[in-house]
């Protein structure tokens, strides 16, 4: 059967009310998207109230050691007419050895936001897929067991989730032996009447049991696409759009253009951390119908899951400590040394920028301390002149040189080349590459903790690092860590 996206499951339950409904579905991709879209389905399948399901509606823990349990379950005619549920949620068995990063990254996150029973569910779901035992992962042992393993600093997650796991009585069941058990269940095929649902956020579209699920269920797709291309941000800010407005319409509250775009920034693309801010703050106004930019920044802590953003955040705030600890974060996820020092390069090339607009006739639009909405209406405005200015200023240079040039040919007898319109970068312009006000909001509140000169000494001391990572056969990481320690300590 087709695969679909979560957009087309009303259209789908429509037809299927009809048609018939399948007795296998699987449900993957971002929590709150394959939530939403599992409680729609469910809905469809047993319209009845929540209260009266008990008898025709069995969830069952997605953990490898309930697959046996749920295909029982599915293989059990019910005792009540009518239609017979079982749901198999958050299940790890689409997981393949490739995923084994990606399952440590998101323990290591749900144990640092204090989620011990969800960090210790994406780690044995690691141990499962790696066919590791507790000895395996024990403190002598895990450094040969775990790729992703990086020294001290995981110790804690992984000692607190083997105590966990050990006073729970969890532990994992072989992966493959599991997922070869259910693909033959899936395969076989249900009793009718009977539909089993298996939620999911990772899935190896490679493997055998999910081209099963494929061909003999229904496959609803809630992935957000992850890419840097404009089509692909614009679906994840729909997303993130539409689930705003939804909370928003239930709360009977509105929000200004400016609090949207504070929110979107300190968030990120992150459905759940959205909708705790923005539950935090329809509390935090009471009775107050409209939430402005003032209470974003007044109630809020920037969760924007980016390392390079944080990576430079930490090196312009001139905190060695969390610079160089991101340093090995980002390195560690595979992320150049050159892509880690240009974002560093950038950054300072935007200060040194803010500061010739302060020192310019339109610096008078900005002042320390001016709230975000002030920003947005007399800064911004000012901003945007002074780039349209500058680059009126770089175009008539290029013309001068441009001619200057041509006669230069003429004298000496060469032929006069064709005139050519010559594009003029304006890359290093903020305003116009700008997708929302507020990150250059943050970076001229940065820009007032550095002098000019001591700008212009970062950016010498980056240009050097660039010359020497490019140049040289040093190690990449000691060129970067020495001009972070330049800069934090000038």
């Amino acid at each position: 059967m087709p695969e679909i996206n979560y957009k087309e499951l009303k259209s789908y339950i429509e037809r299927a009310e009809k048609e018939g409904f399948s007795g296998l579905y699987l449900i993957h991709g971002e929590e709150l998207i394959r939530k939403a879209a599992f409680e729609e389905l469910l809905k469809a399948l047993l319209p009845e109230p929540a209260s009266d399901r008990s008898l025709c509606y069995q969830p069952i823990d997605g953990t490898g050691e309930n697959i046996s349990d749920a295909v029982e379950q599915a293989n059990t005619f019910s005792f009540m007419a009518g239609r017979k549920v079982i749901a198999f949620l958050d299940s790890g068995i689409f997981y393949s050895k490739e995923d084994e990063k990606k399952l440590f990254e998101k323990a290591k996150t749900a144990h640092s936001q204090k989620d011990i029973k969800k960090a210790a569910k994406y780690f044995i779901s690691l141990m499962s897929l790696l066919k590791l035992s507790f000895d395996d992962v024990g403190k002598e042992n895990r450094g040969r067991s775990l790729k992703s393993y990086s020294g001290e600093s995981d110790d804690r997650l992984i000692d607190d989730v083997i105590a966990y796991c050990v006073g729970s009585g969890l532990s994992g069941a072989a992966m493959e032996e599991s997922s070869s058990f259910f693909q033959k269940a899936v395969e076989k095929g249900f009793p009718k009447g009977n539909h089993l649902i298996v939620t999911a956020e990772l899935v190896d579209k490679r493997l055998s049991l999910y081209k099963a699920m494929d061909k003999n269920g229904v496959i609803i797709d809630c992935l957000m696409p992850k890419g840097d291309s404009a089509k692909e941000k614009e679906i994840r800010e729909k997303a993130l759009l539409d689930k705003t407005n939804e909370i928003l319409l239930k709360s009977g509250k509105t929000m200004e253009k400016a609090a949207y775009e504070a929110l979107f920034e300190m968030t990120g693309f992150d459905l759940r951390t959205l909708s705790n801010n923005l539950e935090k703050l329809i509390n935090y106004t009471g009775k107050r119908k409209k939430i402005i930019a003032s209470d974003v920044e007044t109630v809020l802590e920037r969760t924007k899951t980016d390392p390079i953003y944080e990576f430079t955040n930490a090196v312009t705030d001139r905190n060695l400590e969390n610079s160089l600890m991101l340093l090995d974060s980002i390195l560690y996820s595979e992320i150049h040394p050159l892509q880690a020092l240009s974002a560093i390069i950038n950054q300072f090339r935007k200060l040194i920028f803010q500061k010739g607009f302060a020192e310019s006739s339109y610096g008078k639009a900005w002042e320390p301390g001016f709230s975000y909405p002030r920003f947005s209406s007399v800064t911004m405005p000012a901003l945007i002149e002074y780039e349209k200015d500058l680059l009126n200023h770089i175009e008539g240079w290029d013309r001068y040189f441009a001619e200057e040039e041509n006669e230069d040919k003429a004298e000496s007898g060469k032929k006069k080349p064709v005139k050519k319109k010559r594009t003029v970068s304006s890359d290093l312009f903020i305003a116009k590459n700008a997708r929302s006000p507020y990150p250059l909001y943050q970076l001229f509140k940065k820009a007032e903790k550095f002098r000019k000169d001591e700008l212009f000494f970062c950016y010498e001391e980056l240009k050097k690092a660039d010359l020497e990572l490019k140049s040289s056969g040093k190690d990449p990481k000691l060129i970067i860590v020495n001009v972070i320690f330049r800069i934090c300590l000038q």
